[in-house]
């Protein structure tokens, strides 16, 4: 029975996809009727399917590859959270995507999606995790084209960079398979040997690029403006970031034997580091209300990795309950970024300004949303960015100093974010503005509520799904739930919120605006410069690639050219030359013939006689 139920949540979704396709356009409601039938069951079922165990293995290609799945407590939690979203954000889309020309195929990709997503969560086959990971970037693909007419830009930007890392997370999975002799995921340990470390880095490429990590990032902010905006709460905010934290926790914790003394723990803690403020930096100046929230969807990513990075029990436990955290306020504060742009049509903040009073729920789930991600005490956020602070202060200082920078930051960001949209004086295009209908705010009203109780009762998720996840062995003793914070770090992070608060009401006091609030900031000699080359995209990875392969195909192209050139002109001319002499030299005359040849003999006989 498991075993079906487990082979359901993959085929269930999957023709469900395609069953969406062919269903008429008059018959209205059944796509949406059948994805929430669909979605539902999945949630049920994950939820039947949490805390057992199963092996499941047939022969499927050859050479080692098996279609294997295994269900254990990570993979059961990562399902369940991702069933959960996967029918909260279906329920949304019932309302949002109402009337919209591209609803069929937004569920057909969105169906697919859940059936990769499920499918690469349960896989313990690396091949096999490759044929759902890749799946699910032509998903990707889709749901981003359908947005629009100038989508097609972004989705092949997004194919080419995912695709670009995708391909060497395939070069690390065959190392690791002629490394440990198998490809089966539960039966790899490997000691960091030089081509083990090389082919974990391979694999942490692919990993840390489908949750969103610098420098991989620079699809996602282009995606929420053109993608559906529930792609965004669906995808990057959630289930990515699930599947990708969820990918590098295994390779750290189970493929690869890390420690904190490997060389492998600080590369994760300088990219987490440095993913947390350089996002946070450019979420900061945003002006539109997605963008603002896709650069945050990266900056989060980097507390992760940070956490996972630092190998210490309280920072592996932070890191893995941020995951779930961000998936939770993140959709929260997306699906709030999709009711304002419902019902107001746009998310260009300048446009908006005293939506709190028209969209009083909206508003209140930002708030919490709002608060979880700036780890404002006692929501879900402030205490898993705790624990990550507290594992990066026992590895060093400098981390710990980002990780409080980029949370300045953020508080900053949302401050400005929530007093453009909510506050301040309201747009006389939108006073006849009302509330989202109630399928679009149960779902955000849900998830609201769980960022409370994972904050209250935070010994709900870190005692039944993130400390069995890294096991006692690794924990060392320690149990992390309940407010088990340093004061040392509580008070800092008090002060660093209230330092934030400060920061805006002084900007808002100097501008008079709380969208220009952080102008200070990003007008701030040096930071003004680095910005305007960072909004005209000098630093965007994709960019420098384009002109890279531009600088290269042209010099392909002149040296084709070139060699063109000589075959096909320079040589031909000299020839025509030479015959042109030849034949001036054949005037018929007999003498001229003799004194040819007898020079010609005298040529030879010198060079063989001399």
């Amino acid at each position: 029975m498991i075993l079906k139920l487990l082979i359901a949540t993959i085929l269930f979704p999957l023709l469900a996809g395609l069953l969406v396709l062919v269903v008429p356009k008059q018959l209205k409601w059944v796509k949406e009727v059948l994805t929430i039938l669909v979605t539902g069951f999945g949630l049920c079922t994950a939820i039947a399917l949490f805390n057992k165990t199963l092996m499941f293995s047939i022969p499927w290609a050859g050479f080692g590859i098996d279609f294997s799945l295994r269900l254990y407590n990570f993979s059961g939690f990562i399902l369940l959270a991702t069933a959960g979203f996967g029918f909260l954000i279906a329920l949304y889309c019932t309302s949002f995507l109402k009337d919209k020309d591209y609803a069929k195929q937004f569920y057909l990709y969105y169906l697919i999606s859940l059936a990769f997503t499920n499918g690469a969560i349960l896989a313990d086959n690396l091949i096999l995790l490759l044929f759902f990971w890749e799946g699910l970037l032509g998903s990707i693909f889709g749901l981003i084209l359908i947005g629009g007419k100038d989508a097609y830009k972004t989705a092949i930007k997004t194919f080419i960079i995912v695709g670009v890392t995708d391909l060497c997370m395939m070069i690390g999975m065959g190392i690791t398979g002629h490394l440990a002799g198998t490809f089966t995921i539960s039966q790899i340990s490997l000691p960091l040997t030089p081509l083990a470390s090389l082919a974990f880095t391979l694999l942490m490429i692919g990993a840390i690029s489908k949750a969103g990590s610098m420098p991989f990032h620079s699809w996602i902010p282009d995606a929420a403006i053109d993608a559906p905006l529930p792609f965004m709460a669906f995808l990057p905010a959630a289930l990515e970031k699930l599947l990708g934290i969820y990918f590098l926790a295994r390779i750290s914790f189970d493929l690869f034997q890390l420690t904190p003394q490997s060389w492998i723990s600080p590369m994760l803690m300088i990219i987490g580091s440095l993913t947390i403020l350089f996002a946070v930096m450019m979420a900061l100046i945003q002006k539109d209300y997605k963008r603002l929230l896709s650069y945050h969807a990266i900056s989060q990513v980097g507390y992760m990795i940070l956490g996972i990075g630092t190998m210490v029990p309280a920072g592996m436990v932070g890191g893995l309950f941020h995951m779930i955290n961000h998936a939770l306020y993140k959709s929260c504060l997306f699906l709030t970024g999709g009711s304002v742009e419902k019902q107001t049509g746009s998310t260009n903040l300048e446009k908006l300004g005293g939506l709190g009073a028209k969209m009083p729920i909206t508003f209140i789930c930002f708030l919490v949303a709002a608060a979880s991600i700036s780890g404002v005490p006692p929501f879900n956020g402030f205490f898993s960015k705790e624990l990550i602070y507290d594992g990066a202060m026992e590895r060093g200082t400098i981390f710990y100093i980002a990780a409080v920078l980029g949370s300045f930051l953020t508080a900053a960001s949302f401050l400005k974010l929530g007093h453009a949209a909510f506050l301040g004086p309201k747009n006389i295009e939108n006073k006849k503005v009302k509330e989202s209908p109630l399928p679009m705010l149960i779902p955000m009203i849900t998830i609201a509520f769980i960022c409370i109780l994972f904050g209250v009762w935070n010994a709900l998720p870190l005692n039944h799904l993130i400390q069995p996840v890294i096991g006692l062995e690794r924990l060392e003793g320690h149990n992390f739930a309940g407010f088990h914070v340093s004061g040392f770090l509580f008070t800092m992070t008090l002060i660093v919120l209230g330092l934030a608060l400060l920061n805006h009401l002084w900007g808002v006091k100097r501008t008079g605006s709380g969208l220009k609030a952080a102008d200070h900031i990003h007008y701030a000699p040096g930071l003004h410069y680095m910005y305007d080359k960072a909004e005209k995209r000098v630093f965007d990875p994709y960019n420098i690639g384009l002109a890279i392969v531009t600088i290269v195909a042209h010099l392909a192209f002149g040296i084709d050219r070139a060699i063109d050139w000589i075959y096909g002109t320079l040589i031909v001319k000299t020839v025509s030359l030479f015959t042109g002499i030849v034949k001036m030299l054949q005037d018929g005359n007999y003498v001229t013939y003799i004194v040819w040849s007898l020079t010609g003999t005298g040529i030879i006989l010198f060079l063989v006689l001399r």
